[in-house]
Formats: C-alpha cells, structure tokens, sequence
C-alpha cells in the first residue's frame, strides 16, 4: 500500500475557522453584502444606501438602509400588510403588491428627505424604462442600490416589481430593463416590451385567470378566490383598484400611528410573595399553631 497522507490531522482542526453564523445559516450572502455595504475611502462616512426587498409567506418588506459598525440601520420601510389602507385589500403577495409596496417606500423616502416635490417620478404607470436624474439647481436625487438577499434573479420575478415600483416613485436605482416582465431573452438585442409590463404590473394576468375559472369551474373559483369575494373584487374591477391605490399612496404616503393596545394581564397562580409577607405568614402560623397546644 502507498503512503497516504492525512489531510485533516490535528494542525488542520486548531487553525479551522468556522464561516459566519448567518452564512451557516444560509441567510447572508456575504460575497453580494461586501459590495453592496462597503462605501470608497474618499466619501468618507457618506452612507451607501439600499434598497432590500424581501418576502415572506404573507408579506413583501421593502427597506431602505445602511451599514455601521454596530448593524445595519433603517431609514425608512414599507409592508404590504399597510396596502388596504391605500384600497388593495386582498392579493398581498402578488406582482402588482410589490410595485405598489415599492412605490411606498419611494414616497416615503422622498417626503422623510424633503425631495418628495422635487423629485415625483412617474404619474401614471406605464411600464416604460425610466430613470431618476438629478434636478438643475436642487438637490441630487435619493441614489441606492437594490438588495436582493438569496432571491433568484430571473426574468420577472417579484423583486424586479418592487425595483420599478421605487423607481417610478422617484428613487434612483442603477438597473435594466433585461430582468422585468415583458423583456426577451431569447432575442439577441433584448427586447423588452412595456405593454406586457404595464399589464402585469396593474394584475391583468389575475384579472384573466379569475374570469376564466369562473366560466370553467364556479367551485373551484369560489374555493380559490373566496377572499376576493368576500372583499367584493371582481375580476373587471382589479386594475381599477390599483390605479387608484398608486394615486393613494402618491398623495399621503405617511404611516398611521400604531394604537397602544391595553392588555389587561390574566395571572393563573398566586404572585410571589415579599419577605415580609413570608415573615408574617410564618408569624401567623407559629401563633395559630401555640393557640391550638394551649386550647389542647
């Protein structure tokens, strides 16, 4: 048998390194965070703003921060849960709720910065390619970079909606148009069609697939959209109620304060008792116990 040598011997294990505890957990992508964090030398303590979209099972969370030393700080953020505020109470997880929980964070952004004037992005969504420049004799527009975590990045996906959402609502976000809905890969120059964008964007493929399964099956669409009919959504009705949830949010994009909630405290077991309670319990004990040796 030929010399085997041990890799693994005991050298190897005292200089063994473990990876970060939230890369062995699989939730940071470090190699993406370095770039996306750390800001030139010659601009100082300037801040390196982005924008990090994330989804849940019931939820989309759009959050503008930065990094210090201590953690990552939040400037300002926006949940899909606060879209019936705005009209959209049903389909929170959807493409067109991301766009619209995107261009939330972008007007709150903007209005917590004074820029909301300035700078007012797109009226009327339109799906076309649009980019945040700055205004002559103001100041620059709010510049930050799209954080996609351990999100796939292809063509359509959701993170891309709450992207052109922040941009139409007046961020500048460096990107293309090659990862939204509506843009061909196959073709060799690209081609990416705003109509398509706009459609998705407003839930017209939501609209067509309600209709249809009502005509086909009315059990099924009933079981499936039982929320929408509850909430009165027709499938004629949907791009109406997002048209006039970007126009909501464009004109009061503020949080509503959270009410304090009076809890009243139930308690199953008796409360712990001070010293001085003990004390006099053990006193009224000794002393019922002396009135019961002297009556005996």
């Amino acid at each position: 048998m030929g010399y085997v040598k041990i890799v693994k011997n005991k050298a190897y294990f005292k200089r063994f390194q473990v990876k970060f505890r939230r890369r062995r957990e699989g939730k940071t992508d470090y190699y993406a965070r370095k770039r996306l964090v750390v800001q030139s030398k010659n601009k100082y303590n300037t801040p390196k703003y982005r924008m990090i979209v994330r989804f849940t099972n019931k939820d989309v969370i759009c959050q503008v921060a930065y990094s210090k030393i201590e953690g990552d700080v939040i400037v300002e953020s926006a949940y899909a849960h606060e879209l019936p505020k705005y009209g959209v109470k049903v389909g929170l997880k959807n493409y067109s709720a991301a766009y619209c929980t995107g261009l939330l964070l972008a007007r709150r952004v903007l209005k917590k910065f004074n820029l909301d004037k300035i700078y007012t992005g797109v009226d009327k969504c339109t799906g076309e390619e649009y980019h945040v420049e700055d205004a002559d004799g103001q100041n620059g527009a709010f510049k930050c970079y799209l954080d996609v975590g351990l999100i796939r990045t292809s063509t359509g996906a959701k993170v891309f909606s709450a992207l052109k959402g922040a941009v139409d609502g007046g961020l500048n976000i460096p990107h293309n148009t090659k990862r939204f809905y509506g843009s061909d890969s196959s073709s060799k120059d690209g081609a990416y069609s705003a109509s398509a964008h706009r459609d998705r964007i407003l839930g017209k493929h939501v609209s067509e697939y309600m209709k249809a399964l009502e005509s086909e099956d009315q059990e099924r669409f009933e079981k499936q959209f039982s929320r929408f009919i509850k909430a009165g959504v027709k499938s004629a009705g949907i791009e109406a109620m997002y048209t006039n949830a970007h126009k909501a949010i464009r004109a009061d994009p503020t949080r509503t304060a959270i009410k304090e909630k009076t809890v009243e405290k139930k308690r199953w077991n008796r409360a712990k008792m001070s010293l001085k309670q003990r004390k006099d319990s053990v006193k009224q004990k000794k002393a019922d116990h002396l009135k019961k040796l002297i009556a005996a």
